[in-house]
């Protein structure tokens, strides 16, 4: 037995969470809606996952930010925002473009269940949102973009005292460090021991989402699921691939020092969930550590590429469904509103239904189409977190290389 367990734990991550998810899938196929009762397990693995996760963002945010001065906090920033602006406008164009080849929905009709039109947030609301009332509330409610703001306050606060003149403030400051760092350290600790059970909990995820939606499901929305898994193939072979050599950052090291980060992702469909293991793959594929734990949750709020390209492609394919023709001007508005609302609901819960929604009803098309690629949901979401897991990396890459070269040069 003991062998046994040595052997699990010395065999590859990746080999495991894949193994887990394959298996999952023949006995949910086999087994269909009966094997309903193994749900537990995979939401186990999720919370845990969840658990673990927001302490590490907070700690790897606040250890960030008291590294760095304010210059350099807006300078990375900004250029990360530019970043998920350009990935985000190219995935819905590479998703539009796409469907526009493949033309997916023909042939397709609404399904007979409505879907009531979530309620877009307010930018004044999401901005009040992020100031949570209380230091609690923020965690308690699990807003990550108020996580964020408390982190960043209390690291800047940290590196104001650290380099304080005076000196009890600049001893307090030194403690708060090294106590944030132990804490951090205690957190990873306890990831480690919750990745051990993650295989075990893909397997779960696996086998009831193919249970419940079966082969069927997926046969019926093949040309869609199809489009959307050959422009996933091009964001990251020509946009991400791109990046990675205009900032001369070797590429296969790269994707395969960040494997366990974008496969844990797909295979849980989580990205918050999978920040912790994110960031750690960051650093190993050479990102400096103050900029991976500040641009890793940054990412997590306002990037979205994978649900930008499901945008793109969405809408044509409920033009196709309505028999709705579009013009060269809706589809440049298409672009524009997708990629604002991509990057401003990326971290809302149900981001991509928020933002489908809303420009199904800018161009009068029916909420029902929701309903209808609900139908193949799970296996995209795969993909589209896959996909703004590996570009918050990516992001990440880029602007390291650039401050190493700036500072190369100071």
């Amino acid at each position: 037995m003991k062998y046994i367990w040595n052997k699990y734990k010395s065999t590859p991550f990746v080999i495991k969470i894949t193994t887990g998810f394959i298996l999952g899938a023949i006995i949910g196929i086999i087994f269909g809606t009966k094997i309903g009762f193994l749900a537990p397990l995979g939401t186990l693995l999720l919370n845990l996952l969840s658990l673990v996760a927001l302490p590490v963002i907070f700690l790897t945010v606040v250890l960030a930010v008291n590294q760095m001065n304010v210059t350099q906090l807006g300078r990375i920033g900004g250029k990360l925002i530019v970043y998920y602006a350009v990935t985000t406008a190219a995935a819905v164009l590479i998703g539009l473009s796409l469907a526009l080849w493949f033309n997916p929905g023909k042939g397709l009709t609404l399904p007979v269940e409505t879907v009531e039109k979530p309620v877009t947030p307010h930018i004044s609301d999401v901005l009040l949102q992020i100031v949570p009332k209380n230091l609690f509330a923020a965690f308690t409610s699990g807003d990550l973009m108020s996580i964020l703001f408390v982190a960043v306050i209390i690291g800047m606060a940290i590196s104001m005292m650290k380099f304080s003149a005076d000196k009890q403030l600049e001893e307090y400051g030194a403690l708060l460090d090294k106590l944030l760092v132990a804490l951090n350290t205690m957190f990873y600790k306890i990831l480690s021991g919750v990745l051990l059970y993650a295989p075990i909990g893909v397997f779960a995820i696996s086998a009831t989402a193919f249970g419940s939606q079966g082969v069927e499901t997926f046969k019926a929305l093949l040309s869609f699921t199809a489009t959307f898994y050959v422009g996933i193939i091009i964001l990251w072979l020509v946009v991400y691939v791109g990046f990675l050599k205009y900032s001369r950052t070797p590429i296969v090291h790269f994707f395969k020092q960040t494997k366990d980060a974008y496969t844990t992702a797909f295979f849980t469909s989580s990205s918050i969930a999978s920040l912790p293991i994110a960031i750690d793959a960051a650093k190993k594929a050479g990102v400096s550590e103050k900029t991976a734990n500040f641009a890793l949750p940054l990412g997590a709020v306002f990037n979205s590429d994978g649900g930008a390209l499901r945008m793109g492609i969405s809408l044509v394919f409920a033009a196709n469904i309505t028999n709705l023709n579009l013009s060269v001007s809706d589809f440049l508005l298409i672009v524009v509103i997708g990629t604002l609302l991509s990057i401003g609901t990326a971290g809302v819960p149900a981001a991509g239904l928020v933002t489908l929604s809303v420009v199904l009803t800018m161009f009068n098309l029916p909420l029902e189409i929701v309903a209808l690629i609900a139908g193949v949901d799970a296996i995209i979401g795969m993909g589209g977190t896959a996909s703004n897991v590996i570009g918050d990396i990516v992001g990440a890459a880029v602007v390291d290389r650039g401050e190493r070269k700036k500072l190369a040069k100071a």
